[in-house]
């Protein structure tokens, strides 16, 4: 049975249809009014974040560099500044394929894997993806030409000028200066990234680095504007950086070039202190190095025959080498036995050439094979530097007493105020030894350091500075490289004074010094030589420290010995006698005699300083 048509219903169609259409008119208001009020709430609460955010998208704000402050003498003479380099910089933003473009650059430049790692290095800890990072520095002419040629399909590289540091007299001051060098990753944790932000070099050693937040300055920002690509169009505003403060050192840059030159293929250190201001006015330590090599990044050829070279270039033996001080420190034994009154000027010792205790096989024995005397008194012990009185000395104050007074001048502890990395060296005491070695201490021992022996050690600055002290009467003297009119800077020297040196009898000091006077200027003065021809009154102390010990019946021979098994040779002193203005100390290394090798050194400071326009020329007083 075939089924019923079914008629069309327009009614019913229309009333569907009709819904449809207000549902989806409701739709469209709906949404339309969402929209309308979503634009309402940006413009009329979001208006200043999406601004920014808009302005974000063409302006930008750069890190501008300071300009590191420069470095000079007392003189104005400068020793460190800064010249233009030229450096290959890479954008990252800009570049498209950043690995494609270094492959590309090392086709046209050349550019060590050292220099991709570092530049690598650099990438993974900049957070900026805008930052320009430095690949190769140093860009020579023929470089900077290829580059500018090829510029057009390295896009993201760029040639960008600036300052890098410079030593003019390099190998005369590094160990002072110091130098500069890239920042590393440990560096990295404990700078400022703010500030360091567009730096990349950092002081590692010396003057630059004790005084690194003076020299770096303050970083400064500019606001530009960018277009699409990232191409700045125009700088909008500029906040300029502060640059760092210049810095003027006590360093007499000729009295280091005198020192420099009479250490000349030798192995030691001089240093030579202003005694009434306590500036350093040369310390020198040689053999030297180069510090411009490591500004931009040394190679590993050259770092591996400094590092690797038995003459120790890179270590500074002024403030780092420690030596046992010899017969340097005898005028302070000296010292300390009159102030205690366990001798007195008249006070004699019998030297057979050896002193030995009660109950002790040994025989210490003095330099002179003979001995000097049945009758020796202080002032001879120290002119013709009598170890046998000085042994029978030292075991009459004990090793606490000979600590307390040497401890007064300086010795044991770090003597420079602004300059890192100074040695403390060693001044024994029971306690010291109890601590160190766990064992006591005996009375052998204390003869040793009488004459600057056994345990006791000391670094040339140190030398230096308790002879500034000694040649004060007292007076405390504090070594220092800032010049003391750089108030501003005065913070960071805030190692406490010690206090001065006071005697029971200030006559004392008269009776040393004449005695250490006449070590240069008697027939016997172990020092006579340098005191020949001199225009003024030299006191000084001759030293030769053992660097082997010798067997008990044996003599030291040092043609039979290595050389770097042979004695050190060591001066100290100050001049004029009347009116001390300079102390000196010398080490040299292996040097073997005091005498003929140390003093005359002193002696080309001493002229240089008094009698070549150093200073103001001598009064007739403080002439013979």
């Amino acid at each position: 049975m075939p089924e019923p048509l079914h008629l069309n219903n327009p009614l019913a169609e229309r009333r569907l249809f009709n819904a449809r259409m207000a549902i989806c008119l409701l739709l469209v208001v709906l949404m339309a009014a969402g929209l309308i009020a979503r634009a309402a709430y940006l413009q009329l609460f979001q208006h200043d974040q999406y601004a920014t955010l808009s302005d974000e998208n063409r302006l930008r704000l750069q890190p501008v560099a300071p300009t590191r402050g420069l470095i000079y003498d007392r003189n104005g003479i400068l020793l460190a500044d800064n010249q233009p380099s030229f450096t290959l910089v890479v954008v990252r933003e800009r570049a498209k394929d950043l690995d494609q473009l270094l492959l590309d650059l090392q086709e046209i430049i050349e550019i060590s894997d050292r220099e991709i790692q570092r530049f690598q290095k650099r990438r993974k800890r900049s957070g900026a993806f805008f930052a320009s990072l430095p690949l190769k520095f140093k860009l020579s002419d023929e470089e900077i030409a290829t580059l500018a040629v090829n510029q057009h399909r390295l896009p993201g590289a760029e040639i960008r000028a600036q300052l890098v540091r410079n030593y003019p007299v390099s190998e005369l001051t590094t160990h002072v200066v110091g130098y500069v060098g890239r920042i590393n990753e440990r560096e990295l944790k404990k700078i400022d990234r703010v500030q360091y932000s567009v730096t990349n070099h950092i002081g590692k050693t010396g003057i630059e680095k004790f005084y690194e937040s003076v020299l770096h300055g303050q970083v400064g920002n500019q606001k530009v504007e960018t277009d699409a690509q990232g191409r700045v169009l125009r700088t909008l505003d500029r906040i300029d950086p502060v640059p760092g403060d210049d810095i003027y050192l006590q360093l007499d840059i000729e009295l280091q070039r005198v020192a420099d030159k009479a250490l000349e293929g030798r192995r030691g250190a001089v240093v030579a202190i202003e005694i009434e201001s306590g500036g350093v006015l040369a310390m020198v330590s040689k053999p030297s190095f180069d510090g411009n090599k490591f500004v931009t990044g040394i190679d590993s050829k050259s770092y591996n025959q400094l590092r690797d070279s038995l003459d120790l270039p890179m270590f500074n033996r002024a403030i780092r080498g420690v030596y046992p001080p010899g017969s340097t420190i005898k005028p302070f034994i000296g010292l300390a036995g009159l102030d205690t009154r366990v001798v007195n000027y008249y006070s004699r010792v019998r030297d057979p050439g050896w002193y030995q205790l009660e109950n002790d096989e040994r025989f210490y024995r003095d330099w002179k094979k003979g001995g000097h005397g049945w009758t020796v008194n202080l002032s001879q012990a120290i002119i013709e530097s009598c170890d046998t009185y000085f042994y029978d000395l030292s075991f009459k104050l004990g090793i606490d007493q000979i600590h307390n007074y040497l401890g007064q001048f300086g010795f044991g502890q770090p003597s420079l105020r602004d300059l890192p990395g100074e040695a403390s060296a060693t001044l024994p005491s029971r306690g010291w030894k109890k601590t160190t070695y766990g064992k006591t201490w005996y009375h052998g021992e204390t003869l040793l350091a009488g004459i600057g022996q056994g345990y006791f050690s000391a670094t040339p600055m140190q030398l230096a500075t308790a002879t500034a002290t000694f040649g004060n009467k007292g007076k405390t003297v504090q070594a220092r490289l800032l010049m003391t009119d750089q108030s501003s800077h005065w913070s960071k020297l805030d190692r406490q004074k010690l206090p001065d040196v006071e005697l029971k009898n200030p006559q004392d000091w008269d009776y040393l010094f004449k005695s250490m006077e006449r070590v240069v200027h008697s027939p016997k003065g172990t020092a006579r030589r340098i005191g020949v021809g001199s225009e003024y009154r030299i006191a000084g102390k001759t030293g030769t420290a053992q660097v082997v010990g010798i067997r008990q019946g044996e003599e030291y021979d040092g043609e039979a010995l290595e050389e770097h098994q042979r004695d050190h040779a060591l001066f100290v002193g100050f001049a004029p006698v009347q009116a001390p203005k300079i102390a000196v100390a010398v080490v040299i290394e292996n040097g073997e005699h005091g005498s003929s090798v140390a003093a005359p050194v002193a002696r080309k400071l001493f002229d240089a300083y008094l009698l070549n326009g150093l200073i103001p020329s001598l009064s007739s007083e403080e002439k013979l």
